[in-house]
């Protein structure tokens, strides 16, 4: 049986071909010891395509869950959630895999690299899973390698490389099969301040220039503020969702970048 059954019974959502994703009364409930515990109450909210929307709360307030089931990866107990347009619980398991596959990637903040692969390896390996060809797949990572400031670095596994250098490997990886959408579960939490600025500055480029969905969890408030909206979460419901400084940002830079070339792809 698939992670997401599908059901007659759920109909479809009637989503604006504007949005990215739709999350509509989802309610999460996990069983631990005979206890039940709520990790999501009664959650609704949307995504445009191509925003940079940042979900902020404590730890244990429902943000990793809300995450994992945006990335398909577990179903809600209940309501539904749609993905550029198609509701998760109308399809199939092989669609669900194909969405996993080619719509959505996950940054994580564990990188979750392959140890013995070199960096040029991890990124390559979706674009293996999805059948590109050899020559397309060394063309797509030596481009990816290089957008994120690591062709000089493509032959080194994970072990010879910084927390900083990997997590921009797994930002490679995670454009490997050109997502729309990118989830990002806490991507500078294991790295210093510095470094963790310029995971953000790359990830807000990648939204800003090549016009990903880009949805960001932190329970940092300053890195949440860089986003177009902040969706606050507190225990397990939604509390508010406010403006970020977004757009501010994206015009300071472009005033500022006039004359410069963009260098991605």
């Amino acid at each position: 049986m698939g992670l997401f059954k599908q059901s007659s019974q759920i109909p479809p959502l009637d989503v604006d071909d504007s949005l990215a994703i739709v999350v509509d009364q989802v309610t999460k409930v996990y069983s631990r010891n005979d206890k039940t515990i709520k990790a999501l109450n009664n959650v609704s909210f949307s995504v445009k395509k191509g925003e940079f929307f940042s979900i902020v709360g404590r730890s244990g307030s429902g943000k990793t869950s809300l995450l994992n089931i945006m990335g398909a990866m577990e179903k809600p107990t209940e309501g539904r959630i749609a993905i550029n347009g198609k509701t998760l619980t109308s399809l199939s398991e092989k669609e669900l895999t194909q969405i996993r596959r080619d719509e959505i990637s996950t940054i994580y903040q564990s990188f979750n690299l392959i140890p013995v692969l070199t960096a040029f390896q991890n990124v390559e390996l979706p674009m293996i899973l999805k059948g590109i060809s050899k020559e397309e797949r060394k063309e797509r990572a030596i481009k990816l390698l290089n957008l994120v400031g690591l062709k000089s670095r493509m032959d080194h596994k994970p072990d010879e490389l910084s927390g900083g250098e990997m997590q921009r490997v797994t930002i490679a990886r995670a454009l490997s099969n050109q997502p729309s959408i990118i989830l990002a579960d806490e991507p500078t939490g294991s790295l210093d301040e510095e470094i963790g600025h310029d995971i953000i500055n790359l990830l807000e480029g990648i939204n800003r220039d090549l016009g990903t969905t880009l949805i960001m969890v932190t329970h940092d408030n300053n890195l949440s503020k860089r986003a177009d909206r902040i969706l606050k979460i507190k225990e397990s419901q939604i509390e508010e969702i406010i403006p970020g400084d977004g757009e501010l940002i994206r015009k300071n830079e472009l005033s500022s970048r006039q004359t410069k070339e963009l260098s991605y792809y």
